[in-house]
């Protein structure tokens, strides 16, 4: 089942998280597709896996945890049921994104980094998603919005199923 174009992640356990580093870790240069994996099947990448990580791939639990705290878009927690992204690069900041990115954070109350106590959203800042001419924007579950104002974000949250909707 997918939701809005990303597939529901799969409940983590250790015999799971260990068939998907197996299922990458013959490649070249493996340690990032295994992350990217992990992340992909489950949504996030759980700290007990840096151990099977090391192992499989015979480096120290220290490189497996550095490269994966390194990129901020790894996740060591469940995202949110939505995923929302926030552009905060120079062209965004220009066309209004201080201002969206103050009332997204408002609106939703949580910060950068964030899932809320419920669980209905994760809010992450990206330095560009590629929308320049269309200024400031946003990502919802993957779906790339341009043009966003804080009253267009408020409906494009509104559009979301209900229980996906409540933080």
């Amino acid at each position: 089942m997918t939701t809005q174009g990303r597939a529901e992640p799969v409940e983590w356990s250790a015999d799971a998280g260990q068939a998907v580093i197996q299922s990458r870790a013959a490649g070249r240069g493996p340690l990032l597709p295994v992350l990217h994996a992990l992340q992909e099947t489950f949504g996030y990448i759980d700290p007990q896996t840096v151990s099977l990580i090391a192992k499989a791939l015979n480096l120290s639990r220290a490189d497996v945890h550095g490269v994966l705290t390194f990129y901020s878009d790894f996740r060591t927690t469940p995202p949110g049921r939505t995923q929302v992204q926030v552009c905060r690069a120079e062209a965004c900041q220009a066309m209004g994104g201080r201002d969206l990115a103050d009332h997204v954070r408002r609106r939703l109350g949580i910060g950068f980094g964030e899932t809320s106590h419920a669980g209905g959203f994760s809010l992450d800042q990206v330095f560009c998603l590629g929308n320049c001419a269309l200024a400031p924007a946003v990502t919802i579950d993957g779906r790339l919005v341009g043009r966003v104002t804080p009253a267009r974000f408020d409906g494009l949250l509104g559009q979301l199923a209900p229980e996906r909707s409540s933080s």
